[in-house]
């Protein structure tokens, strides 16, 4: 069955509906696991790796459904009009496989992820410029103490700005569509575990994991501290530039927490 023109009014909304429903649905679907595993079901097992022990405001997580829901419809609008660039021949997602894919692929994948992570460290700290902030990026903070809905609460103009950088790669570097597929839902699931405020990653393998790959703990100091760790999902640019929190401890997810728990009861 051949898809609709998605450039006439109908195919459009068709594509809009769709896009909307999916981004919604899976927004939903893994900060709702998130919050429901580590705040629900079973909240005393993972108490000793709370970052921070105060309660969350009464409206907090209401207010981050709302802008992320709205989000979702700013990220469909993007999503539509790539799907029409990819129709009309100028977005090369491919679905084959050969040979050359070996390499390709992973080069591919790893490319992407690269950019997006110095795309997203450059703006994060344009963002916190002080004019600018007060515009652009202070709806995200004002949860200070982060939880999985926090993942994609943005103001708007925030929200574009994120979303449009990775159709931006799609128009230049070609991708597999099931390597498209990975990168999404690794965007999705990091950004939940950042915002979690419970360090997931055990300790023996935070020694290596806390050094390059943000988590909760590295997270959690952006959101009490501001000036420190921009990264979306890796740590390089921040020891590149000199911006990790010097509260951070690489070698100690439990060390790390404690000293979160001691300054955030100092200002409580």
């Amino acid at each position: 069955m051949p898809l609709p023109d998605f450039f006439t009014m109908y195919g459009f909304a068709i594509a809009l509906c769709a896009f909307f429903v999916i981004i919604v649905g899976r927004y939903f679907l893994v900060a709702g696991i998130f919050y429901a595993i580590f705040y629900k079901w079973f909240p005393e097992k993972w108490e000793h790796k709370k970052i921070n022990k105060r309660p969350y405001k009464k409206t907090q997580l209401q207010k981050e459904i709302f802008w992320s829901i709205t989000n979702a419809l700013i990220f469909s609008f993007i999503g539509v009009f790539t799907l029409i660039l990819w129709q009309k021949g100028f977005v090369p997602i491919y679905v084959q496989f050969s040979l050359n894919d070996l390499w390709y692929i992973p080069f591919s994948f790893f490319s992407y992820l690269f950019l997006q992570e110095t795309y997203y460290y450059w703006l994060h700290r344009w963002m916190h410029l002080p004019k600018v902030f007060k515009i652009v990026h202070k709806v995200h903070h004002q949860s200070k103490i982060s939880s999985p809905f926090t993942a994609f609460s943005f103001h708007p103009i925030e929200g574009f700005l994120q979303a449009i950088f990775l159709p931006i790669l799609l128009l230049l570097i070609p991708i597999h569509l099931y390597v498209l597929i990975l990168i999404l839902t690794i965007m999705s699931v990091t950004s939940v575990i950042n915002h979690l405020d419970i360090e997931i990653y055990p300790d023996k393998s935070f020694r290596f994991l806390g050094k390059w790959i943000i988590g909760a703990t590295h997270h959690s100091l952006h959101h009490t501290e501001f000036k420190f760790n921009f990264g979306l999902y890796f740590t390089f640019w921040d020891l590149i530039k000199k911006t990790e929190s010097p509260n951070f401890i690489k070698f100690d997810s439990s060390s790390s927490t404690e000293i979160l728990n001691q300054k955030n009861s100092l200002k409580s």
